[in-house]
């Protein structure tokens, strides 16, 4: 509703007064509430009664929701600050599983013996196929890892050998440990140090501020397939470090873009091997992608293959059955003299920083690994018009590059995808990985290793909520999981009070909260204060 006042006013006037919901949302960011809560119909089992609930949105990223993008940056720096000097061995046992998780486990098995049934008889599988399909996301979903029948396909194997291009690597015995070495001072004291390492990509071309200083001859194709792989090849270096290490190293480690819009590495490691060393593994990674050859294009424009159900796609001029996804592969292997289809290395730029528990260094360094989590990797196309033209140019040669066997690119070069369907078109493939903001990195923007801090990421957050709530002087008693029952709200309900009315709610009570917390800071430095006068009396 308008105000009565401002139509008072002149149209000039008006419009340089700031919109009153604006004001409600940057009120509630000054004060840390989620400007996106999600709202949800709560019943209380024991009474019976309904009422709506704000959940905060949980976005890690700025653009969405300040606040919440905050809270997950503090929860990181926190989650890498407890896991990178630790001094003793951190145990991990697994949780006992419950009775939902074993009825979920025993139903698929169920399902699976009357799929292999129909498989004997030469019925129609594809329903009970759609039903194992959902019975392994409802399994993980409910908090299980893995898969219940382990590897149910025959992996592709091949050589092992090292390229010829490639640096050997020592390999040291294996030990049963997480913690790295330590060292004694000549003055008795002990210290255990870690690293701080930064890997980039190679050169495509010379660069200035970001932007090719020749556009013609950048290599945007070998940057784009950099990118789309960039996470195998973190995977690879994990394996080559632990191999020359000699021990079970654990890292927390961030990807963020560089200003010529690669991707590049952050990794703080628990322990420390020579600088040389890593700069060596670093040069010995490499990942190979064997897939088929995408280098030359079968069809494009209007002509494209056609979809005919039960059959897959056709060619559209022969009417012939396109090779599917494994039929692909399996010519691959059958020729001896085949090329991967790329090989993806780190460039020389190898940075390594050693690293002190408790230091201003190691402040600084847990600062400078969270400090892009709460942007997009492609908030970098916000720069001036050279730089927008070069993203331009990067997305523009990612959008035909395959970016998993599954993606529908691969119809550009004459191949079915894997899981092919109707309606997939080449340079339309909706993977993130070829969405703008994330400039062909489709992987996780945090790698935390298992071992890191003893801790899941929940469990950061529970002591988290055990600190607010001791602070408030209260005990954060368990709550009965049957108690509440959750519901989503329909869109439009009445009973859900207007956004500005919630958010300003919210912002009273983290007022309250604050000025609780205050009020018993205040009372026990009083009586600190009190203790102290008595003491000295």
């Amino acid at each position: 509703m308008t105000n009565p006042h401002d139509r008072a006013l002149p149209r000039a006037v008006r419009l340089t007064m700031p919109l009153a919901q604006d004001v409600v949302e940057e009120v509630a960011k000054q004060h840390g509430v989620c400007i996106r809560p999600v709202a949800l119909k709560r019943l209380d089992t024991h009474t019976g009664q309904w009422e709506i609930v704000d959940v905060p949105c949980g976005s890690p990223m700025e653009a969405k929701c300040p606040p919440c993008a905050k809270r997950n940056r503090h929860l990181r720096m926190a989650q890498c600050r407890e896991g990178w000097h630790l001094d003793e061995e951190p145990t991990i046992t697994p949780d006992e599983p419950n009775d939902e998780q074993r009825w979920l486990v025993e139903f698929r098995a169920d399902i699976q013996a009357q799929r292999d049934d129909a498989d004997k008889a030469g019925a129609d599988t594809a329903e009970l196929d759609a039903l194992i399909e959902g019975l392994d996301e409802e399994i993980n979903n409910a908090g299980m890892r893995g898969n219940v029948l382990g590897r149910t396909a025959p992996k592709r194997t091949r050589s092992t050998k090292r390229r010829q291009d490639a640096p050997d690597l020592p390999k040291r015995t294996m030990t049963n440990t997480t913690l790295g070495r330590t060292f004694q001072a000549p003055d008795g004291k002990t210290y255990r140090p870690s690293l701080f390492v930064t890997l980039t990509l190679p050169s495509y071309g010379k660069v200035r501020d970001g932007v090719p200083v020749d556009p013609e001859t950048y290599d945007y194709q070998r940057a784009a397939r950099d990118a789309l792989h960039f996470s195998k090849l973190i995977d690879r270096f994990v394996q080559n470090l632990r191999r020359v290490a000699g021990y079970d190293v654990q890292y927390f480690a961030t990807v963020e873009p560089q200003k010529r819009l690669a991707p590049h590495l952050h990794m703080a490691i628990r322990g420390t091997l020579p600088r040389a060393e890593i700069k060596q593994i670093a040069a010995a990674t490499y990942h190979q992608v064997w897939w088929p050859q995408a280098d030359k294009v079968v069809f494009d424009g209007e002509r494209l293959p056609v979809w005919e159900q039960g059959a897959g796609y056709l060619d559209p001029d022969t009417g012939e059955v396109l090779p599917t996804w494994d039929e692909a592969l399996d010519q691959l292997d059958a020729d001896e003299d085949a090329e991967p289809l790329h090989v993806i290395r780190f460039g020389d730029q190898v940075d390594v920083k050693g690293v002190l528990s408790g230091t201003p260094d190691a402040d600084q360094c847990i600062r400078y690994l969270s400090k892009y989590l709460t942007k997009s990797l492609g908030q970098s196309l916000d720069g001036g018009q050279a730089q927008q033209q070069h993203a331009a140019r990067f997305v523009d040669a990612l959008r035909y590059e395959p970016c998993s066997p599954t993606c529908a690119n691969w119809l550009r070069y004459g191949i079915q995808p894997k899981g092919a369907k109707a309606g997939m078109m080449p340079g339309r493939c909706r993977s993130k990985a070829h969405k703008p903001e994330h400039l062909g990195y489709a992987g996780r923007r945090v790698l935390v290793s298992r071992k890191w801090s003893n801790k899941t990421l929940a469990e950061h957050k529970q002591d988290r909520r055990t600190w607010v709530l001791e602070a408030l002087g209260q005990t954060d008693q368990p709550t009965d999981p049957h108690r509440y029952v959750w519901r989503p709200v329909p869109a439009g309900d009445a009973n859900v009070p207007p956004l500005s009315v919630r958010l300003l709610r919210s912002v009273r009570e983290r007022q309250r909260w604050l000025a609780h917390m205050a009020e018993l800071q205040a009372r026990a430095e009083g009586q600190d204060l009190s203790a102290t006068e008595g003491r000295a009396a």
